[in-house]
């Protein structure tokens, strides 16, 4: 999900005086002015799909609603640095976001919209520098000065080795490419955030508050500490830098817990200011930090529920004014489903339009100062959360960590989803009061065979890509490339390869390339020649071995097949595409172990060929396909076919967030099994992929 900090703070003027409870004005008195508001938090709603212009389309209607800040989602190819027309794009453009691969498709996305004044999000991680480097090309192509632009680039890439997975390249030369946008911002664009050090992911890997803290705090701390390591900030300039970092942060429905979460990163991060960084002006202490509520929560069985999931969430991040988000973005209701319409979008930002506008919550102080209950919750975050970024520390850092702490997030998640398939963590409408009525938000009604409490929204209640986009802009990018000057993007290519390859920042060769026309593949394709590209740890071995009661019965199967078969069940976990969201499939290959398989997962982005051949290589039982970014219909079939062209014909299962409909298609190219977010029980899914392999293994499948 998206993020960002903005920079437009909640008020901070005296509040104002209000009568005594009980007390009334005296006869002939004027009654008492209206209380003194804080000003509310940039709302923005996380959008962007299909084009530029569809998605320029939407970021205006939704200003036009009240959102007072934009939040921009960019597919996946242009996160990880490939054109429209790049074959590892294929069946992923538009899909999550925008896609945006030149300096044309920027002036697209944000015509008509003043970005001299507008405070603009951009949730991108690998491609940072160089989509900011389009933001940048574009303003000075408008006229506007760099550096009245203000806004928020994630640039945490700490996050995406651990649970997102949009990385390119390793981390040494990934965190040089964050530090070189800071040093380059805190000159000459000013008012920009350059990184927003993003917990939101950690959560849905399975974080706990204080891991959530901890981790982010390292971050930062492994970045400030390469800022001034470069030498590229003077000592009196570096509290400057420290004032820039802002963070993204998750609010899950526990919303008085989310609370005293919110107050420990703040007095936490004030610590870390003054002990590590000796910053002394209190409002370069301050942490500035944008939230999206909890999306992980989010149920496809009554999704209905999921508003008041949201509501509550919300209130985690805003009720306590010293802990106080700075910018606040609400999913849809209906985004455990597929992609939201304007309308669901439109919901969300009423949510935060009545919290601000009607409530009185914005006329008062800390409503929280004082309470004994929260300031001793407060306490016990701050300790354990102290004590594990001292942990992480010790280990060299979070950068220096990473196999560690995504082994630490794989165990934490693997003991929330053994706790909701138990009943021990209760979800609502999922494993408790399951019973529901027809949901007039789902046109069709409930889907012919739908489990208990599954409302089974239809097709018409989410938003679909068309998909001719794809080859819209493949066109687009070809006729892009053929009008610009071929020899002025070469020479600007060769001048980010001698910056990437020396100590020069990269931020002027790469704004230098945006103007020269360049493209994100040609970008990043050049980035790639000089670091390479990296491979992040699964994590997987840190959740296995903690089902075994639960697991008892399939596990005794599992063992009895293998003494009949010679070796026990095997399942291949894949993640096709270039979906980097992979904590179903690990979760699934922590529990297949602990179920008795034998486990191939070898980490995201596969292509279908690769998949194919492990399976062939392997000798796989079953193939298990995880897919989140809505390109089931393009690869799930490719990788069905290429297999049957292998020579292996084990039963292929898919599960993603996959509409009914796009179900039965799946079905009939030839998977067997499609599970989606309401099939929340593992042992069942164990269950039933050990009947397939067994089927697979006695020959009665092929």
């Amino acid at each position: 999900m998206g993020d960002t900090a903005g920079e437009v703070a909640p008020g901070t003027g005296d509040e104002g005086e209000r009568p005594a409870e009980g007390e009334r004005p005296a006869a002939g008195e004027r009654p008492a002015a209206a209380p003194t508001r804080d000003r509310p938090w940039v709302m923005r709603t996380y959008s962007g799909h299909s084009t530029a212009k569809a998605s320029n389309q939407l970021y205006r209607t939704n200003l036009a609603k009240g959102q007072t800040g934009l939040s921009i989602a960019f597919d996946l190819p242009t996160q990880i640095g490939y054109d429209p027309d790049s074959p590892e794009a294929a069946g992923e453009v538009g899909k999550v976001g925008v896609p945006v691969a030149h300096l044309g498709h920027m002036a697209q996305l944000l015509d008509q919209i003043p970005v001299e004044s507008m405070n603009t999000s951009m949730t991108i991680n690998a491609t940072a520098g160089w989509l900011l480097g389009l933001y940048i090309a574009n303003a000075e192509d408008r006229g506007v000065d760099p550096r009245v632009l203000s806004g928020t680039t994630q640039n945490d890439i700490v996050k995406e080795y651990l649970s997102r997975g949009t990385f390119i390249f390793p981390p040494l030369p990934s965190r040089r490419l964050t530090v070189d946008t800071i040093a380059y911002t805190v000159r000459h664009v000013p008012k920009w955030n350059p990184i927003n050090v993003c917990s939101y992911h950690l959560q849905e890997a399975g974080a706990t508050p204080h891991q959530e803290v901890a981790y982010a705090l390292a971050t930062a701390i492994g970045v400030l500490d390469a800022v001034q390591e470069s030498g590229q900030i003077p000592g009196d300039g570096f509290p400057s830098v420290v004032g820039r970092i802002s963070f993204f942060v998750n609010a899950g429905v526990r919303f008085v817990e989310e609370t005293c979460k919110m107050r420990t990163f703040t007095s936490l991060w004030d610590r870390v200011c003054t002990e590590r960084y000796g910053v002394t002006d209190p409002t370069l202490r301050r942490m500035r930090y944008g939230v999206q509520v909890n999306s992980l929560g989010l149920t496809e069985a009554q999704p209905e529920n999921n508003v008041p999931r949201i509501v509550l969430e919300a209130l985690g991040v805003t009720l306590s004014k010293r802990a106080r988000a700075r910018a606040l973005q609400l999913p849809a209701w209906n985004e455990a489903l597929g992609l939201p319409r304007p309308w669901d979008q439109q919901w969300s930002l009423r949510i935060q339009q009545i919290l601000a506008f009607e409530s009185d919550l914005l006329e008062y102080g800390d409503i929280f100062d004082g309470s004994v209950v929260i300031e001793n919750k407060t306490a016990e975050l701050a300790e354990a959360s102290w004590a594990e970024l001292a942990d992480v520390l010790a280990l060299g850092g979070a950068f220096e960590a990473i196999d560690e702490l995504k082994s630490r997030l794989v165990r934490s998640q693997a003991d929330r989803v053994r706790r909701i398939e138990t009943g021990e963590l209760q979800v609502v409408g999922v494993n408790c009061f399951t019973e529901t009525a027809e949901s007039p938000l789902s046109p069709e009604g409930p889907e012919p065979g739908s489990s208990a409490g599954s409302a089974g929204p239809a097709a018409a209640s989410i938003l679909r890509v068309d998909p001719a986009v794809e080859s819209e802009l493949r066109a687009d990018v070809e006729a892009w490339r053929s009008a610009r000057d071929g020899r002025a993007v070469a020479r600007a290519l060769d001048e980010l390869r001698k910056a990437a390859e020396g100590t020069e920042n990269i931020m002027p060769a790469t704004i230098a390339l945006a103007h020269a026309g360049g493209t994100t593949g040609e970008w990043a394709g050049a980035l790639r020649e000089v670091f390479g590209e990296y491979r992040a740890p699964t994590g997987v071995g840190g959740g296995v071995g903690h089902r075994g009661s639960e697991f008892r019965a399939v596990l005794s199967r599992s063992k009895a097949m293998a003494e009949r078969s010679g070796g026990p069940p095997r399942l291949l976990v894949a993640k096709p595409g270039l979906d980097g969201h992979s904590n179903g499939a690990e979760q699934i290959a922590v529990a297949a172990r602990d179920a008795g398989f034998e486990v191939v997962y070898q980490g995201i982005r596969l292509s279908p060929a690769e998949i194919a051949a492990a399976a062939r290589d392997e000798d796989v039982d079953v193939v298990g396909v995880s897919i989140l970014s809505g390109s089931h219909l393009e690869l799930v079939p490719e990788i069905v076919d290429r297999l049957r062209a292998a020579g292996v014909d084990a039963p292929v299962v898919v599960g993603g967030i996959i509409p009914p409909e796009d179900a039965e298609i799946l079905m009939g190219k030839g998977v067997a099994r499609v599970y989606t977010p309401k099939d929340f029980e593992i042992g069942q899914i164990m269950d039933d992929m050990l009947g397939l392999a067994e089927v697979h293994r006695s020959g009665l499948v092929g």
